[in-house]
């Protein structure tokens, strides 16, 4: 299990939380220190929708001017700026056996797709 976000998003603590609660083992990936691929990117684009990925609601993206936002509109476009501003990726992301499973955190989900 890896859980991949940034250590001081509150919504990746929780999700921290969760899984240490329910005795879940995981491995953190933090995007700030160690980045992000395309290929990570692409995969996770083919599992939830590369719109569902950036954080439209987050600060970093909503810095950015309206036309710099009108021009994130497909894939390669947001793989690129999602490399360059790893904190615009919509987090936590779970994989479960390499294959992402969960996007941001809710606990219902979690317990529907985690607990034994």
């Amino acid at each position: 299990m890896k859980l991949y976000g940034i250590p001081n998003c509150n919504t990746v603590k929780k999700a921290q939380d969760w899984l240490k609660e329910n005795q879940v083992e995981f491995e953190f990936h933090d995007f700030k220190k160690k980045g992000i691929t395309a290929e990570k990117l692409t995969e996770w684009f083919n599992t939830f929708g590369w719109e569902k990925v950036i954080n439209k609601s987050g600060l970093t993206f909503k810095k950015l001017s309206k036309e710099e936002q009108a021009e994130i509109n497909s894939p390669s476009t947001a793989i690129s700026y999602l490399m360059q501003n790893t904190s615009a990726i919509k987090r936590p992301i779970v994989e479960q056996n390499g294959k992402a499973i969960l996007l941001g955190f809710a606990a219902e989900n979690y317990e529907a797709k985690l607990k034994k």
